[in-house]
């Protein structure tokens, strides 16, 4: 009778135990929605590559298509592919579209952030105040005269998607996005980044942003980063690599759920 009592009350530790490690393995299990957002002169397409890698390896992936109309537009957009995921997302910008997840990252639903070649604002900062500071190589960004941005087709190649083919990076120049000019000079009004985890890839080829900037940004962030001999589309030309820290980040930032 002793030893059948001693039996059940191992029994339940024993359950318990694995009830506890079940827990805990469901707790660090990786984030598994990826929301994907591109910056100016550029569209969602661009992250194609990167969506087909994440997808293969069982990520869930939905990319915005902002208007680039108005910052506030964009932030909206981005908002509304957060909240219909099912779950915790990893949120991932590149360019001016780092700016936009600075802001929309303070979504609960938002688990952490990856800048890739991207602005990462702080509160109170605008991606057009950070140039100023440390401007790019760069004089193809040109205004037309009702305030939009165009990229120079005739310098699109080298000085934006330097390591696509010639050919990709011609049509990329002829079907570009023309965004508000006004949606570069917004602050931020809350940086993600100072509550959420973040990381970063820096281009140390980057014509578009200085790669001086991109390193001053993700240190002050403290983002975990990695650098990678890449033009200003990195996510194009390096979609292996991105990806790849892309689920580092979902895989760290399960764990701290």
């Amino acid at each position: 009778m002793k030893l059948s009592s001693q039996f059940c009350r191992f029994a339940a530790v024993a359950a318990l135990s694995v009830t506890v490690l079940c827990a805990h393995a469901a707790d660090a299990a990786p984030i598994k929605n990826i929301v994907l957002v591109h910056g100016f002169f550029a569209d969602g397409s661009g992250w194609q590559a990167v969506a087909k890698v994440l997808t293969r390896h069982g990520y869930k992936v939905s990319v915005v298509q902002e208007p680039e109309t108005s910052f506030e537009d964009d932030v909206k957009a981005t908002t509304r592919v957060i909240e219909a995921q099912d779950g915790p997302s990893i949120l991932v910008g590149h360019s001016y579209g780092g700016a936009v997840i600075t802001e929309a990252g303070n979504h609960d639903n938002v688990a952490g952030l990856v800048y890739v070649a991207a602005f990462q604002p702080d509160t109170g900062e605008s991606p057009l105040e950070l140039t100023k500071k440390m401007p790019p190589a760069t004089k193809a960004i040109k205004a037309t005269q009702d305030g939009y941005l165009y990229f120079d087709e005739t310098l699109f190649h080298a000085d934006f998607a330097a390591d696509v083919p010639a050919a990709q990076a011609s049509f990329m120049a002829i079907s570009q996005v023309t965004p508000a000019a006004k949606s570069f000079g917004v602050p931020i009004s809350q940086a993600a980044w100072r509550t959420k985890p973040s990381w970063a890839i820096v281009a140390t080829a980057d014509r578009a942003i200085n790669p001086d900037l991109e390193r001053f940004m993700t240190k002050r962030a403290g983002s975990k980063t990695t650098e990678i001999h890449s033009s200003h589309v990195a996510y194009i030309s390096h979609p292996e690599t991105v990806a790849k820290l892309i689920e580092r980040a979902a895989t760290q930032s399960g764990k701290s759920q």
